[in-house]
């Protein structure tokens, strides 16, 4: 039997997607936002972009900004009782009011 695939994308399909109205490239906007250390994100995956992708099982979770590294932010938040920090480009990033 062959073994099955289970990559980075797998059972992703559905949160991945984008609407119909919204399909293509995102705005340039979304790429161009700048974040200072100590804002509120949350974490909002574009399937069109894969560079900078967090994992599927980041999507909506909020975090704080906690650094630079390179082009993207290190978004740190709280997984149950464990601190995580993730490496996200702002393309999969969205300013919390």
């Amino acid at each position: 039997m062959v073994r099955r695939s289970r990559g980075i994308r797998s059972k992703s399909r559905h949160i991945l997607r984008k609407k119909p109205r919204h399909r293509g490239l995102s705005p340039i906007t979304r790429a161009l936002q700048q974040f200072e250390i100590g804002d509120i994100v949350n974490v909002s995956i574009d399937g069109s972009i894969h560079k900078g992708m967090p994992h599927p099982k980041f999507q909506g979770t909020t975090g704080k900004i906690q650094g630079v590294q390179g082009d993207a932010y290190l978004v740190g938040f709280m997984d149950g009782n464990k601190h995580k920090t993730l490496v996200v480009r702002p393309e999969h990033l969205g300013r919390v009011q």
